[in-house]
């Protein structure tokens, strides 16, 4: 993760590419999408969260091999009024995390119905993962892995177990989307880096992503 003196591989050399990428979170009102986005771009937690309106914009970058990944981070608002703004977001996106509760059947029936819409109206391309959020309450599980497993490998979907509250897997989850996005978008050829990508959240200069400098 970038500091803010800079983002730097292990060795100590610069990173040269620079990536940009549109991402939207979707899932039911209260799985935990902000929690998930909170937990990855500062690190906290909030017991309780207040309910998104409309959307929120944050960024992230993930650093790879060679490449410096910078998320665009749309998370979008679950209560069913605001379903119908979601293309907005979603639109354009070269990436999508589909949120649901483990403890919480409905929602993952839900989720469901996200990733057939994204399926079927966001971009051809788009790398879409399912998140079963609230792993540390496995004792009141109502979704098996298994069951939400072998539906993610049915719609070639990444598939993890996250806790916002406990930080597991959620960097893991950005990482393994960071990974499998192509790094050959048009929009520029290589540009070395002189400084490394500051965290922050800062507005969005753009609603496109998939920019590689």
């Amino acid at each position: 993760m970038a500091g803010r003196g800079g983002t730097q591989r292990p060795n100590g050399a610069t990173q040269g590419k620079i990536c940009q990428f549109k991402l939207v979170l979707l899932g039911e009102s209260a799985v935990g999408k902000s929690s998930l986005v909170l937990r990855f771009v500062k690190g906290q937690f909030h017991e309780y969260q207040e309910s998104t309106i409309g959307a929120a914009f944050l960024t992230q970058t993930v650093c790879l091999d060679d490449t410096t990944v910078k998320f665009e981070i749309w998370d979008t608002a679950g209560q069913e009024r605001y379903h119908s703004l979601a293309p907005m977001y979603y639109r354009g996106a070269q990436a999508a995390i589909v949120v649901y509760d483990i403890t919480n059947q409905d929602t993952f029936g839900r989720a469901k119905t996200w990733v057939r819409e994204l399926q079927r109206q966001a971009s051809p391309n788009i790398v879409i993962a399912l998140a079963g959020n609230k792993a540390d309450l496995a004792n009141k599980r109502m979704v098996d892995y298994e069951e939400a497993q072998a539906y993610a490998e049915e719609n070639s979907l990444l598939f993890m177990e996250t806790s916002a509250k406990t930080a597991m897997s959620v960097n893991d989850i950005f990482l393994a989307i960071a990974k499998k996005l192509p790094k050959n978008e048009a929009g520029g050829g290589t540009q070395q880096r002189q400084q490394g990508v500051r965290l922050n959240s800062d507005q969005p200069q753009s609603s496109e992503g998939g920019c590689c400098k």
